[in-house]
This record gives structure tokens, sequence and C-alpha cells, in this order.
């Protein structure tokens, strides 16, 4: 899973999240910040309105929370959907002596990422992409 301080990067150089099952996301609070939550039908549903997307909570009765907007949520991008969202700048992905590398193509400049998580070194690549795209 992605460093908090990553996904705060990805969403502050414009990543948007589209809730769906599977999504992991903190709600940015201060009694909250430890907690990590799943979006599922069955728990944490994506309730899309006009005014915006809001997270429904399900049946949840160890705490006080109906539903949270999604602008109030941090998205932790798993591994595969940070690959995805790389698309065809994706280049390779090795193992490093200390975690792993990512190659990546920003637009015609060939670039490397390195972390001891490949999810992170992914998040750390995509940030770069946004950046230069904008």
């Amino acid at each position: 899973m992605i460093s908090t301080e990553l996904a705060a990067r990805l969403r502050d150089a414009g990543l948007v999240w589209h809730p769906a099952d599977g999504d992991r996301f903190r709600i940015d609070s201060p009694e909250l910040s430890a907690d990590v939550f799943t979006v599922s039908t069955m728990t944490i549903e994506a309730h899309d309105f006009p005014t915006g997307t809001i997270l429904g909570f399900n049946g949840t009765t160890e705490w006080a929370l109906d539903s949270v907007p999604v602008e109030d949520t941090l998205w932790l991008p798993r591994e595969d959907q940070l690959r995805e969202l790389l698309r065809h700048s994706f280049r390779a992905l090795r193992s490093a002596s200390d975690g792993y590398e990512v190659d990546v193509d920003l637009l015609g400049d060939r670039r490397t990422f390195a972390a001891s998580d490949p999810a992170e070194a992914y998040g750390q690549a995509l940030v770069a992409l946004i950046e230069r795209s904008a």
C-alpha cells in the first residue's frame, strides 16, 4: 500500500478518484488518521449525486459515521491501479537490491523511480507523469 504522503501528492497533482469496490481510503480527520477503509457494497458504498460523491457507511455500528463526502477522503490506490494509470508510459518493473525500480517514458524522457515497494515506485512515476502532462 502506498504511503499517505504519496497519496496526498497524487491528489494534489490532480489525480481524481471515482470510488469503486475494493478501493482503499483514509478519512481526513485526526481521530481516524490511522484507519484504512475499503469500498464494498456490503459496508461502504459510493453514492453519486449531482452535488458530488458521498461514501455511505452501511450498518456500521462501532462508531457514529453515516457518510462522508469523497472530498474529505484520501484514496490509496493499489499497485495494479497505479500501473493502469501509467498506461502507455510504463516500460518496466525491476527488482533492485533495495526494493524495486519502475521505468517510464514521460513524454519522451525515460525516467526510473525507485522505492522499497512496487506501488510506491509506481506512485512516484505517476506523480511525475501528471505534473509533466499539466
